[in-house]
C-alpha cells in the first residue's frame, strides 16, 4: 500500500538523468570525487568551449543565486519523502514552498 503522505518519491536527480543516458555510474564516480566549485568550474569551462570562451553578455554573476537555489530546490524534491519535509528542509513556509516550486517549475522537471 501506497504512503498518502510520500509525495516526492521516485524523484530522482539521479535516476532522471541515467533515463535520459545523460549519465552512468563511472560518471557518478568520477563527479563524487569533485569539490561543488570545481564541478561547477569544469561546467562553465565546457560551457565557454562551445563558444569561444565568449560568455559576454551572459550575467553570470547575478544569475548564480537563481542556479543555485534551483540546484537545492531539486534537490530538497529528489532526497525528502514530502513536499512538506523538502520545504522543512529548505527553511521555507509551505506557500513558500509552493511559489519557490511554480518559479523554478521543478514539476515540470520531475514529470
Amino acid at each position: 500500500m501506497k504512503d498518502k503522505n510520500v509525495t516526492t518519491s521516485n524523484k530522482s536527480i539521479i535516476k532522471i538523468l541515467k533515463d535520459d543516458n545523460k549519465v552512468n555510474d563511472s560518471l557518478l564516480v568520477c563527479i563524487g570525487s569533485l569539490s561543488l566549485e570545481e564541478l561547477i568550474g569544469l561546467k562553465f569551462e565546457l560551457s565557454a568551449e562551445h563558444i569561444n570562451n565568449r560568455l559576454y553578455g551572459f550575467d553570470i554573476w547575478r544569475k548564480t543565486s537563481y542556479i543555485v537555489k534551483d540546484a537545492i530546490l531539486k534537490f530538497a524534491i529528489s532526497t525528502t519523502k514530502s513536499k512538506k519535509d523538502a520545504a522543512r528542509f529548505l527553511g521555507l513556509t509551505p506557500q513558500e514552498f509552493h511559489r519557490v516550486c511554480k518559479q523554478y517549475d521543478v514539476n515540470g522537471y520531475f514529470d
